[in-house]
């Protein structure tokens, strides 16, 4: 399963979050720094109307969304990647997720401690891309050590490697970005930095800022960061979500306001759910309407696969159908009658919203 990891320095409200997230009290939220040490973990499930459009049309009362994992790693600081708050532990918890999510602190409490003293969004996202990029550049030191060994032997991929490792150190030692050829890519892959993580920035506001969230200036000031760094920038407000996590979708809308129903942790998940690369399909019947989850640009076969490997392995053919074609005509039978329904084979890429039958043989 694939797995976003929730950053920030301590205190900006990434346990509260996890929880709205989750929809759980999992996590402990206090205010004090380092109130987690060891990471939670939990399922959340991907915000889709269109499975409750589809269970009514094919008449079954179970539904089955998408669905990916968020981890809560403990608050990072200046010198975590010398081990300062048990930084290194919390460093290694995130090259294990696939994509971060770094909630920034925008808003003002004096009754809630904030490491630096003050409110400065860039200023903490500096904090936290300087330590992701030192613990690389650790990494890459090391490495460094590893390979220069064998290449002393001549050896032709080892030389190769350490002329790539070599321009990488002088690339984050200059702060700067790094051009790679074709062929070095998938050795710099290899690599796994923590600074190469895609990231999206959850600006965490309170109640108050979040039905005025275009007059928060610290929001402002993330958005146009996260324009210059070709990232997204997501509004949410951490509190309130959490203290609704009790309350079903209409009891919040009631709660936030009639015709302003709150929308900020969906927008994150689904956010977050495009960050990991990944877009879903639907199967539909009568025991059951559900999304699988497969990474954008899968083919029928793969895709096939993610339902169970005898599928992928017997693949014949996919009934393909549309679904918005199968929401204006009602039936699958009437998309099959008006010709809307196609045969895909091995090379076709999964569309996300499409309604898959697969023919296979085993």
């Amino acid at each position: 399963m694939y797995r976003a990891g929730i950053v920030g320095l301590p205190n900006v409200g990434k346990s509260t979050l996890f929880n709205a997230l989750i929809r759980n009290h999992l996590a402990e939220a206090s205010n004090y720094p380092f109130c987690t040490i060891e990471p939670n973990s939990g399922i959340v499930n991907l915000p889709d109307g269109r499975l409750d459009k589809l269970a009514k049309i094919v008449k079954t009362n179970k539904i089955v969304p998408a669905a990916f994992e968020f981890v809560d790693i403990a608050g990072l600081v200046k010198g975590a990647s010398k081990g300062e708050g048990l930084g290194n532990q919390f460093l290694s918890c995130i090259r294990e997720v696939d994509a971060i999510v770094h909630v920034i602190r925008c808003f003002e409490d004096p009754n809630i401690i904030h490491v630096e003293g003050n409110i400065d969004p860039i200023r903490d996202i500096e904090i936290i891309n300087i330590e992701l990029a030192l613990n690389d550049l650790q990494s890459i030191e090391k490495k460094i050590d590893t390979v220069s060994k064998r290449a002393k032997t001549n050896d032709k991929i080892s030389k190769q490697e350490l002329a790539i490792l070599e321009k990488l150190k002088n690339a984050l030692n200059e702060n700067k970005s790094v051009k790679l050829d074709d062929g070095e890519i998938p050795f710099y892959k290899s690599l796994f930095f923590l600074s190469n993580k895609p990231v999206i920035f959850a600006c965490n506001v309170s109640e108050d800022d979040f039905k005025n969230i275009k007059e928060n200036k610290y929001v402002q000031t993330v958005e146009n960061y996260a324009k210059e760094s070709d990232s997204k920038c997501v509004p949410v407000c951490a509190t309130l979500e959490s203290e609704l996590i009790s309350f079903n979708k209409e009891e919040r809308d009631a709660i936030i306001g009639i015709g302003k129903p709150y929308t900020g942790v969906d927008d994150l998940i689904r956010a977050t759910f495009d960050l990991l690369g990944l877009t879903t399909y639907f199967t539909a019947g009568e025991k059951e309407v559900r999304a699988w989850t497969i990474l954008k640009n899968t083919k029928a076969p793969q895709a096939a696969g993610v339902i169970h490997t005898d599928f992928e392995k017997g693949f014949i053919k996919a009934e393909v159908i549309k679904y918005d074609d199968l929401i204006r005509l009602g039936t699958k039978i009437a998309v099959r009658e008006a010709g809307l329904a196609r045969l895909e084979g091995k090379e076709y890429i999964v569309q996300d919203s499409d309604v898959i039958e697969f023919k296979f043989n085993v």
